[in-house]
Order: structure tokens, then sequence, then C-alpha cells
């Protein structure tokens, strides 16, 4: 018969209404600093409703306008303090216009995100 011991590990994971009170708290915070930012949500397994222990968060900050490269726009912007690691994209309102409607990346971003700022 299996016994448990009480020094056995237990990996315990922020659920996802934890993250998503975060994130939308982290956004109000940075909305009231920051006049750039006009929307803040995210998609990927938290969204889906399919994370688990390890899953990260797909964070979308949408900005008015950049003079930074894509690649280097996250850098600006700290989600340290939420309870799970945080994967930033960073488009400005018309970049993300732009995408293309058909591509899957962008089908992916219609369907699945979850916008928490503004309310």
């Amino acid at each position: 018969m299996p016994v448990r011991s009480l020094s056995s590990s237990v990996l315990g994971w922020p659920d996802a209404a934890a993250v998503h009170d975060a994130l939308r708290q982290w956004a109000e915070r940075a909305g009231a600093t920051r006049p750039e930012l006009r929307r803040v949500g995210y998609f990927g397994s938290y969204a889906r409703g399919d994370w688990g222990p390890g899953s990260d968060l797909d964070v979308m900050i949408v900005v008015a306008a950049s003079g930074e490269p894509m690649a280097r726009r996250p850098l600006a912007w700290d989600l340290t303090g939420l309870p799970v690691p945080a994967d930033v994209l960073v488009y400005t309102a018309a970049e993300l216009e732009r995408l293309d409607p058909a591509s899957r990346f962008a089908r992916t971003l219609r369907e699945e995100t979850v916008w928490v700022w503004p309310a």
C-alpha cells in the first residue's frame, strides 16, 4: 500500500483567476503611469484554460506608438511581479491592425486573447 511521506514535495502553481487578477492589477498601475499604453491582454494556455504547473503567461501589450524595434520593446515593461513567468509581445495599435487576418498568429490572437485593460 502506498504511503505518503510528509516530506514529499508538492508543486503548486497559481490558478488562472489569480494570474488574470495579477495581470489586470499590473495593467491598471501601468496605465496610470504610461500614457502610450492602449490595451493589455493574454493569450495561450491561460486564455485557453489548459495551463498547468510550469505554464508561462503570454502577454500582449498594445501601445500607441514605439520607436524601438519589436524585439527590444518588452524590455521597457517589467512584469517580474506577476505570479508566473511572462512572455511579452508589444505591438503598436497600427501594427496589430496590419497583421494578416488569414495568418495563424492573427487568428490565434483574435480567438484567444483575453483583454484585461482597459476594463
